[in-house]
């Protein structure tokens, strides 16, 4: 599984449709096997879902994202994990160990998960 995860200085970065950077983490049996940084350069929805899915990522996790991009990558069958906050090497650790969601790592001022889920299983299919 590749997991991409946008970076501003080693902390996930605050709104994902603004972001250049991505550490992108490949894992198998459970835990990581090669790691790369890429730059993104496409800011409109559908160029970036592309250029997510080009470089074969399964799961995003990010923090702000807007609904028209969160909607593309949805659309590009990209799992999306949004408002997330963090340092990146933490927030790979929770999600490897399946504790990502937890409160520990929301975004202040977020509230629920519960409509990005509900958009997760929407988005399918498109």
């Amino acid at each position: 599984m590749k997991i991409a995860i946008p970076n501003w200085q080693g902390r996930i970065s605050p709104v994902f449709d603004e972001a250049t950077r991505l550490v992108l983490v490949e894992t198998g049996q459970g835990r990581e096997v090669r790691r790369e940084n890429q730059t993104l350069t496409c800011f409109n929805p559908w160029g970036r879902a592309r250029e997510i899915l080009l470089l074969g990522a399964q799961v995003l996790i990010c923090g702000a994202i807007s609904r028209p991009m969160e909607m593309a990558l949805h659309g590009a069958g990209i799992t999306v994990i949004a408002r997330t906050c963090g340092p990146v090497e933490e927030v790979l650790a929770a999600f490897m160990s399946g504790q990502v969601e937890s409160e520990a790592y929301r975004m202040p001022g977020c509230g629920s998960r519960r409509g990005s889920r509900l958009r997760r299983r929407q988005g399918r299919g498109w």
